[in-house]
């Protein structure tokens, strides 16, 4: 084996150290500046992609809040418009319960006053009709003559005592 052989130590040697040397060289000139080229881009990418990540998550914690808050407005907008809602329907149903009640009240009257007038109607007929027979009673039984209306007045003055 010429590798153990100590006579061709130094030109391996020398060549040995010449390629560590160019290859040394090489990495430092050329391969070494392109991969912290390489790895400078992808911190910097790496960052910016943080920036952007922490810029959108507090862009979407914004939009969040003002969600919750358009959200909470638009509740609170719409119980406003519930409760005037209500109140206005309220305000209806009391013109139309007082409108009513008014209408039931002109029935009510109308008809009493209906009752009325039949009463009296009656009434009337009823002293008609007790005159004619009192006045037939009193002729058959004592064979005389009194007049209607002396009998309707008797019978008007015991109706009114």
């Amino acid at each position: 084996m010429p590798q153990l052989d100590f006579e061709f130590w130094p030109p391996q040697i020398a060549w040995l150290i010449l390629s560590f040397v160019a290859l040394y060289l090489l990495m430092e000139r050329i391969a070494l500046p392109r991969i912290a080229v390489v790895l400078e881009q992808r911190r910097n990418r790496i960052a910016s992609d943080l920036d952007e990540t922490k810029r959108l998550s507090e862009e979407t914690k914004n939009a969040i809040s003002a969600y919750e808050k358009a959200l909470t407005e638009a509740r609170a907008q719409a119980q406003l418009i519930i409760n005037k809602n209500h109140h206005e329907l309220q305000e209806e149903l009391e013109k139309e319960r007082a409108k009513v009640n008014a209408e039931i009240a002109f029935h009510i009257k109308e008809s009493e006053e209906r009752i009325i007038t039949l009463k009296n109607a009656a009434l009337s007929e009823m002293n008609l009709a007790a005159a004619d027979t009192a006045q037939s009673v009193i002729q058959k039984l004592t064979n005389i003559v009194v007049s209607r209306d002396e009998i309707a007045e008797t019978v008007n003055a015991q109706q009114k005592s």
